[in-house]
């Protein structure tokens, strides 16, 4: 874990830390919005091995080699004591493993449009989703501005382009070759998550000692598109299957806005106030 690249925002409180988990090819730097919105905590945000600053680091990969490294981290940074862990998309299904593997350092768990298991068609969508991602995984580009451009047109941000999403897919932006640049995620890590998320014993077994946590979810999916990763039925289906979960909707975002805009980070920090 001590190779991880880590983001720290906020001061040192009372308040227990909160742990943020990006998604499958996300970085830290999918949270600078929800560290605004919780000014008087510490949040604390890794580059999971495979992306961004932690792009080299090896395999393994999966949930559980992820849970792991949190685990980790959230040793070092918090010995006395638990941190609030909120995990978007893949983070989520991530949280579930981690509460699962070391429920000692997990207090407050926050699922954001991820975690819980999808409905059969809508682990279709997300299959084709992956599709679209290796496609721009295996792409290079000229330079990082046109990398760039290629978020600032994605639907998820047509009204939603901040400074902040800039900085993400800037910083995301790593040169492979002389001149040619593109995604720091690891093509290979990515299909690994992916593959555990869908077929992996880990997460099934997590799931069945899910604790206490919030879910928050989108009404818009990964291209802005109706009705978001987990349809209102499959939100009532979940609230049964899983009574000692909170569902709670975000209005007007998507997957990605849920946490990269203002709106949405303001839901998430409100289920952690």
């Amino acid at each position: 874990m001590s190779e991880l690249t880590v983001r720290t925002w906020g001061p040192r409180s009372e308040q227990p830390v909160v742990i943020a988990i990006h998604g499958i090819t996300a970085t830290h730097l999918a949270w600078p919005f929800l560290a605004a919105a919780l000014l008087d905590r510490r949040v604390v945000a890794p580059d999971l091995r495979g992306r961004g600053g932690s792009r080299m680091l090896p395999a393994p990969y999966g949930l559980a080699a992820h849970a792991d490294d949190v685990a980790a981290l959230i040793r070092e940074v918090t010995p006395d004591g638990p941190a609030d862990v909120v995990g978007h998309s893949m983070g989520g299904f991530i949280a579930v493993v981690l509460a699962q593997r070391h429920p000692d350092l997990v207090g407050r768990l926050v699922l954001v449009d991820g975690g819980l298991p999808f409905a059969p068609t809508e682990l279709e969508t997300t299959r084709a989703a992956v599709e679209l991602i290796k496609a721009r995984l295996g792409a290079t580009y000229s330079s990082p501005d046109e990398y760039v451009a290629l978020f600032q047109q994605h639907p998820a941000f047509s009204h939603d382009w901040s400074p902040e999403a800039r900085a993400y897919a800037t910083y995301d932006a790593v040169e492979r070759s002389p001149g040619a640049y593109g995604s720091s995620a690891s093509l290979e890590a990515v299909l690994a998550d992916q593959a555990d998320i869908e077929s992996g014993p880990v997460l099934g077994h997590a799931l069945a000692h899910l604790p206490a946590a919030t879910f928050l979810h989108a009404p818009r999916g990964f291209v802005d598109d109706p009705p978001g990763l987990y349809a209102p039925a499959t939100v009532e289906q979940l609230a049964q299957v899983f009574p000692q979960v909170e569902m709670v909707p975000v209005e007007s975002v998507n997957h990605y806005t849920i946490v990269m805009s203002r709106r949405g980070a303001e839901a998430i920090a409100s289920v952690l106030a």
